[in-house]
């Protein structure tokens, strides 16, 4: 690991995946619960805000998936990342 990693790091990483979190259980929900437009629209504003989260993340931290489902600033950034058994 290159990057020194700060407080802000952790906070936003812990956000981000609470976020997640968030939307797999209303995910789950909605499976059996199709029908529930409060359930919904709550599903929807936290997708938006975990793609606001990891896009905060990945422009300060660089990719959080690889494969081409996160951008890359040059240097090429996956190697500098930490592991997540490394956070």
């Amino acid at each position: 690991m290159h990057k020194k990693l700060d407080e802000h790091y952790y906070r936003l990483l812990h956000e981000l995946q609470a976020a997640d979190f968030v939307c797999h259980e209303l995910n789950l929900y909605l499976d059996t619960h199709p029908f529930d437009g409060v359930a919904i629209e709550q599903f929807n504003q936290c997708a938006q805000f975990s793609k606001q989260l990891a896009h905060q993340y990945e422009m300060k931290y660089g990719p959080l998936m690889h494969s081409g489902h996160s951008p890359s600033r040059c240097p090429w950034e996956w190697v500098e990342s930490p592991w997540p058994w490394q956070v």
